[in-house]
């Protein structure tokens, strides 16, 4: 069971409860929740925000194509994964994105969890431009696409 979604800062936000909502299962022994938000330092530079922009269509199908691949791989019974990514510009502490995942055993949600954040970082188009203290800003160079 997957939901994913990217969420336009400008119309909505990203709640832990729909998260919440979405993974509880009693099949379910173990719920973990990775929450990624903006850090104030990068590279030894003042950060005071970030935008994130993406091709949402694209996103989409990657998360689809990261939770088929760990279907694949891990062979877990009765898993839920709930990923909301952010697009626009957010402040300090704001949360950029959110998995939460729930499986029967622990072991298996911290396998699963882990697998999603690498994989999305490797596979996702999501870009991230840095607003500085200053007042630049810089677009960040990132990981290069992987493909299969």
């Amino acid at each position: 069971m997957l939901h994913a979604k990217v969420i336009d800062i400008t119309k909505e936000k990203i709640e832990l409860s729909n998260a919440e909502k979405f993974i509880a299962s009693s099949k379910c022994g173990a719920s973990i929740y990775f929450v990624g938000t903006v850090r104030d330092i990068n590279n030894d530079k003042k950060v005071i925000g970030m935008t994130y922009d993406s091709h949402d269509a694209l996103v989409i199908k990657s998360f689809k194509e990261i939770y088929q691949d760990s279907v694949k791989k891990f062979k877990f019974n009765n898993i839920a994964v709930f990923i909301e990514h952010i697009k626009g510009k957010i402040q300090l502490g704001d949360i950029s994105i959110l998995i939460a995942v729930a499986c029967k055993h622990r072991s298996q949600a911290y396998e699963l969890s882990r697998f999603f954040i690498e994989e999305i970082k490797k596979k996702t188009p999501i870009w991230k431009k840095e607003h500085y203290e200053n007042e630049d800003s810089e677009w960040l160079e990132g990981n290069p696409i992987q493909t299969k």
